[in-house]
């Protein structure tokens, strides 16, 4: 949710959102599925976007001061996010995994250093026990204060970080499909990661607290049959019309051709303290990428789950 305002054409910098999501899309005509070799370098180029809470260190509530971590971090890397009590990092695109653990490491550092000196804590999890009382403050921007007033409950509740990772799909058609056919492996890759027991001071019952948050948005979730870049793009335009969302980052699906850079993006993820199961998360995503769109270039049908039947699969990773 990252509210950022020019757009990326390219993706040689760091992987963080930069859709301007204040532009209608243009649907394409005529889509064509690429599915020759395509670039070399394409499907190599991975990267990862960590959201993290801020807390008080002596009483371990969340608190709305992620404002003076980033006016000490660099911008290129650290960016804020709907509540003031978030900071999200954006890696550079590496090739790797152990490029990605490098910068993940660098970057959880950088952050964890600058929190130190002011008595802050950042906490790499889906969702936090404790909160202050009171309304959370959400980031003086006009888009999140529109968010705020559009939503209200949604938005005051989205207390909540996740761990986004991206693999290089130039095709934007391509990369439309493989959305498609990676949708049943996606359970999968949340219970990996999960790390959300805990809402508003309770133990919830689910290990991940914070998918269950997240699928109250309108655009959470599956989105359906979606069958070309124009298809997509057309459905995020009659969205916007429709005045459901605002702009196209707010796109929340839970992968989806990114916003702003040319990649697939998972987002149905928590944050997780252990930054191996971050790369593991990141490797497994990239091979799952791969293989669709091996799959694809040879004809392969893909294996079809009915929404219902994909979102009761997410839904039963009890912590209990």
């Amino acid at each position: 949710m990252a509210d950022n305002t020019t757009n990326a054409p390219t993706y040689d910098g760091p992987v963080g959102r930069s859709g301007n999501g204040r532009m209608l899309p243009t649907p394409r005509t005529n889509p064509v599925l690429s599915l020759d070799d395509g670039d070399p370098a394409d499907l190599a180029t991975i990267g990862v976007e960590e959201e993290f809470h801020v807390v008080d260190l002596h009483t371990r509530e969340l608190v709305p001061r992620a404002g003076e971590l980033l006016d000490r971090l660099p911008a290129a890397s650290f960016t804020a996010e709907l509540h003031r009590s978030v900071v999200e990092t954006n890696t550079a695109v590496c090739r790797t995994l152990d490029e990605i653990r490098a910068e993940l490491t660098r970057l959880r550092q950088a952050a964890v250093q600058v929190a130190d000196r002011a008595g802050l804590g950042i906490v790499a999890a889906g969702t936090v026990p404790l909160r202050a009382d009171g309304d959370p403050s959400v980031t003086p921007t006009s888009r999140y204060r529109r968010m705020l007033d559009e939503y209200q409950l949604l938005a005051r509740e989205q207390l909540i970080c996740g761990a986004q990772v991206h693999v290089g799909v130039s095709d934007r058609d391509l990369a439309v499909a493989v959305t498609r056919r990676v949708q049943p492996w996606l359970p999968v890759l949340l219970a990996l990661s999960t790390s959300s027991p805990y809402w508003m001071g309770q133990d919830s019952g689910y290990a991940s607290v914070r998918s269950l948050v997240w699928q109250r948005w309108p655009t959470a979730g599956d989105p359906g049959e979606v069958t070309s870049a124009a298809d997509h793009e057309a459905l995020v335009a009659e969205l916007i019309s429709s005045e459901t969302i605002t702009d196209p980052a707010m796109i929340y699906f839970d992968v989806r051709p990114s916003a702003h850079v040319p990649t697939v993006e998972l987002r149905i993820t928590d944050a997780n303290a252990d930054v191996e199961t971050i790369v593991l998360l990141t490797g497994l995503f990239r091979a799952l990428v791969r293989r669709e769109v091996a799959a694809l270039r040879a004809r392969v049908e893909r294996t079809a789950v009915r929404p219902p039947v994909l979102r009761a699969a997410v839904c039963p990773y009890s912590s209990g």
